[in-house]
């Protein structure tokens, strides 16, 4: 009987125990990043002591099945800390929701393998095969694509919190409190959008445009959507792991499958899985050096086509970055239909920037874009893509039924929090107050909305001068809020010295947006400086304000009017003409020879006019611009060179003009990488002046004397010591980054970073123009005239240096070769100069 009944127990036990084991139960959930919020892809996701398994989606979600009993599911991924979390019991479905808190990127041990790394042959055969899997190198293509930025301040700690103005924020920061989740990290949005565009390329010849249908933002700060709305598109989230280097954040960092893979990467055969045919591939990288600009992560390689289907990477803290926690790239491929061939499907940047001090917040920036509907193969006009960004006419008229319908996926409650407060956040005073200081320092001029006007730029507010003394001056510029097509602009100044106002005005108008054409007149009556004029300094800011102070050597009056009229013809070529009339009135010993042919019996005279047409044509093939109210910003012509031509006439007795003359220069400009071994930069200039004109006509090349190193000044030579009417500029600049630094055990800590310069001067002086300028004037007083290069020699200064000094210093050791015994030069300088950079 006994028996009986422990059989009965035993089977019914096995029977119940089999039934239970061939129940299949259900585990859905979210991976995310405990700091971030953002979902955390490629996840391992394992039910403890079990068989049962699975892999994060790009969107960060999984679905696993088990067998009960099981104790808890173990989520893994590298850069992060293992997660554990226990399982309900007897619950045939549930969801479990985990959030990573972020590690150190751990680099694997040295492997010493019998026979070659497994990985290095999948690798050739990735490389192999680079330029036909290359997206960019089909006909053509064209997709659609939704876009999502979002800016937080995050690492809020509790000191920042009790800062007079955080508190005064206090009930929006305990709202983020309340969804941050279990293990999450408060963060506060400060600007949020999304973005619907249409995107177009073709590779003969390479162009590419994108048209935003409809785009939402809404940010701290922000005074007119159309800039934002064109920066938040697809054009500037792209980034192409097939190319061999990826421009982030104005940095080169080399891709994990660039042809040079086996000299800057170390690499690991994690997985491999059938796919019916073969196998596809993980592969798992790091730098060999961890402080290169490159990444750390995986990658999953399609085995028929050796193509990518997804990659994380990853950039850590030791990389030589400034002012950088993380960067993370995520993306995913999708296999096109029509073309048989994996092209980007989503992809997740985001860039964790580190907090300067402890008592200070960081920020993150989150980038997110999903691509769809690939057409490839069909290339449009040339002209259709002359304008690469352009917003649709109605692209801000919009309700939320269109943004349900367009987005891949739905909005987190913190996005649709986001959404909600970021407004009311920008509108608090303490916020207002912030936003208006960090614009004046971005820009240089304080707005007044109230008379849409902008007061500045600051940096030419106060100067100090032998020939003004102490120099005040006030500027003013109208904004779009006054008109947006007129644009009105003046200035005035005063020296306390010389007691003289100085005073200035323009008009432009915008004519077209698109194309961009306008036009416009100056006026301005100012002092100004041989050899250190508005002109000769150019973009340089900064330099232009400081070369007010000091000595003021040859100074001058000058009265200046001119009208212009610019167009862009074609996207990437522009033209402009100018009429301008301008006079000269010298206040030190100037003279020149009316009639040079009777030589020493020839009248002289000391002030001139000059009126001129000038013709300049612009060649820049992939400069991308963006609208900006009532100007245009250009985003830089990628590595491809800008060339410049200019024309000037001279128009004797037109306007009163003194002089007929012409004038020719060209310009080219350039940037590219070379290799491994840095980025270069040169700026070549050639030019010519066929005429006979007084010596401050011709050309005069810049130069330094401050103590500050001038990137676009000769740093050795001094101010108006060269002239010529035909000429060649050379300036050159290396940047070798981290090459050197980064593999010296005691020194790669401190991210300092290895330049080299050169710079080259040369030119003649025509005798013609060499008589026009008498030694003595008409009492007799002798005349300060100028000096030439002689012979073929010409002027060199070679430089090396370094950057990155305490992340914002540079240091440069500067040589001049030549011309060492003109007056008060010296062979050799140490200049200095400040930005921050990362």
């Amino acid at each position: 009987m006994n028996k009986n009944i422990l059989l009965l127990i035993l089977i019914l036990t096995g029977t119940i125990s089999g039934a239970y084991s061939q129940t299949n139960y259900t585990i859905k959930g979210r991976i995310t990043d405990a700091s971030t919020g953002d979902p955390i892809p490629f996840a391992n996701v394992a039910v403890k002591s079990s068989s049962s398994g699975a892999t994060t989606n790009f969107d960060g979600f999984y679905q696993l099945k088990y067998t009960p009993p099981a104790d808890s599911l173990i989520v893994t991924y590298v850069g992060y800390g293992n997660r554990s979390k226990a399982i309900a019991p007897n619950v045939p479905e549930q969801t479990l929701d985990i959030q990573l808190t972020p590690g150190a990127l751990q680099l694997h041990e040295v492997k010493i393998f019998a026979g070659e790394n497994p990985a290095y042959a999948i690798m050739r055969k990735v490389v192999a095969n680079k330029k036909e899997n290359n997206p960019e190198n089909v006909s053509a293509y064209e997709y659609q694509s939704y876009n999502k930025i979002q800016i937080d301040i995050d690492n809020l700690s509790e000191k920042f919190r009790k800062r007079k103005a955080i508190k005064k924020m206090t009930h929006i920061v305990d709202k983020y409190d309340e969804i941050k989740g279990e293990d999450g990290e408060t963060i506060i949005p400060i600007f949020i959008s999304e973005s619907v565009s249409s995107v177009y390329f073709r590779n003969n010849p390479k162009k590419k445009k994108e048209i935003i249908q409809k785009t939402k933002v809404s940010g701290v700060g922000l005074t007119d959507g159309s800039l934002v709305s064109q920066v938040v598109g697809s054009s500037f989230q792209q980034y192409n792991f097939y190319n061999n280097w990826l421009n982030i954040l104005e940095k080169d960092f080399v891709s994990p499958i660039a042809d040079s893979w086996k000299i800057n990467y170390e690499y690991y055969l994690a997985d491999s899985i059938p796919n019916g045919n073969g196998y596809d591939y993980q592969i798992e990288f790091e730098p060999r050096r961890e402080q290169d600009l490159a990444f750390t992560g995986s990658f999953w390689i399609d085995g028929d086509g050796y193509a990518l289907t997804q990659i994380d990477a990853n950039v850590g803290k030791r990389a030589n970055l400034n002012f950088i926690e993380k960067i993370k790239v995520q993306q995913s491929y999708e296999l096109a239909d029509s073309a048989k061939r994996w092209v980007p499907q989503k992809t997740r940047v985001l860039i964790d920037v580190d907090e300067p001090t402890k008592q200070t917040a960081g920020m993150l920036l989150k980038f997110y874009s999903s691509n769809s509907n690939y057409k490839i193969g069909a290339p449009l006009s040339n002209k259709f893509y002359d304008t690469g960004i352009e917003l649709s006419e109605d692209y801000m008229q919009h309700d939320s039924t269109f943004w349900k319908q367009s987005r891949p996926e739905s909005l987190t409650p913190s996005e649709i929090l986001s959404f909600q407060l970021v407004d009311s956040l920008k509108v608090l005073p303490v916020v207002k107050t912030y936003t208006e200081i960090l614009n004046i320092f971005v820009n240089g001029y304080k707005k007044l909305d109230k008379w849409n006007i902008d007061i500045g730029p600051y940096l030419f507010l106060y100067a100090n001068n032998a020939v003004e003394g102490h120099r005040f001056r006030l500027g003013f510029r109208t904004d779009p809020g006054f008109s947006r097509k007129w644009i009105f602009s003046g200035y005035g100044a005063y020296g306390t010295r010389d007691k003289e106002f100085k005073y200035g005005a323009g008009m432009d108008y915008i004519l077209s947006r698109k194309p961009w054409t306008m036009a416009g007149i100056s006026y301005s009556k100012d002092l100004e400086r041989l050899g250190v004029s508005a002109e000769t300094i150019g973009p340089n800011t900064l330099f232009g304000a400081f070369s007010r102070f000091g000595a003021f050597r040859r100074a001058y009056w000058q009265e200046d009017v001119a009208a212009y009229f610019r167009r862009e013809v074609v996207k990437g070529l522009t033209g402009s003409i100018q009429l301008k009339h301008r006079n000269f009135k010298p206040l030190f010993p100037f003279a020149y020879k009316t009639n040079p042919e009777a030589g020493i019996e020839s009248p002289l005279k000391s002030a001139f006019e000059t009126t001129e047409l000038n013709f300049e044509t612009r060649l820049a093939r992939k400069e991308t611009f963006l609208q900006n109210d009532n100007e245009r910003i250009s985003m830089g012509n990628g590595d491809s060179p800008a060339f410049t031509f200019r024309y000037t006439l001279g128009l004797k007795n037109f306007l009163s003009g003194d002089f007929s003359y012409q004038k020719f220069s060209f310009n080219v400009k350039h940037s590219f990488r070379v290799g491994i071994l840095g980025r270069t930069h040169y700026n070549l200039t050639v030019g010519y002046i066929p005429s006979t004109l007084p010596y401050p006509l011709l050309y005069t090349p810049l130069g330094n004397e401050s103590l500050f190193y001038v990137d676009n000044a000769f740093n050795m030579m001094k101010y108006f010591e060269f002239i010529s009417d035909k000429y060649v500029v050379l300036r050159m600049e290396h940047n070798f980054e981290g090459l050197l630094f980064n593999r010296l055990p005691a020194i790669r800590k401190l991210k300092w970073r290895m330049l080299a310069t050169g710079k080259l001067f040369y030119g003649s002086v025509s005798d013609a123009n060499l008589n026009l300028t008498p030694s003595v004037d008409n009492e007799g007083n002798s005349i300060p005239t100028f000096n030439k290069l002689s012979g073929n020699t010409p002027y060199v200064e070679l430089g090396y240096g370094i950057d990155n000094i305490f992340k914002a210093g540079r240091v440069d050791f500067v040589h001049r070769l030549t011309y060492l015994k003109n007056p008060n030069v010296t062979p050799f300088a140490v200049k200095i100069s400040f930005w921050f950079n990362l």
